[in-house]
């Protein structure tokens, strides 16, 4: 018989947030990954986005859900441009298949997102760059929590 996954916890504020890559991001975005699920191919972050950074183009490769708990986000270029414009408290579905050529952040917001399946990072031709799965998130998860220990071990 197989073993079940088992349960977990995270302190949020106890976690320390980590520099989103900026190849896939621009404004300084943050990140706290909170979970991966690989028997789902899903992984749980929380993302700090500073007044004017955005996410650059991807594409959800599966579905996701956020909760905007503070701040505006403008999705595939908010309202005004035809796309969404979510206002904390907030919730949002992404499909699979949703392609977002910038969601970006006019005011100081933070969302937490859970992602069942990578995200696409493209050109703004639609080619591929890299794509985030729930491994490529863990991996640069703990190359940072790694990093960060090295600089208290250090100092």
């Amino acid at each position: 018989m197989k073993s079940q996954t088992p349960e977990e916890y995270v302190q949020i504020d106890a976690q320390p947030w980590a520099p989103f890559p900026d190849v896939l991001s621009t404004g300084g975005i943050r990140w706290k990954l909170l979970h991966v699920s690989p028997e789902m191919g899903a992984w749980t972050a929380i993302f700090d986005c500073p007044k004017g950074s955005s996410f650059n183009a991807h594409v959800h490769q599966g579905p996701g859900e956020y909760l905007l708990t503070k701040g505006l986000m403008d999705v595939r270029g908010g309202k005004a441009n035809g796309g969404d414009t979510a206002v904390a408290p907030g919730y949002g579905y992404e499909s699979s298949g949703a392609r977002h050529d910038q969601t970006s952040f006019p005011v100081d917001s933070e969302f937490f997102m859970t992602f069942l399946g990578p995200l696409l990072f493209v050109t703004p031709e639609g080619n591929p760059i890299v794509a985030v799965g729930w491994k490529e998130a863990q991996g640069a998860w703990h190359a940072f929590l790694e990093s960060q220990a090295g600089i208290k071990k250090a100092a």
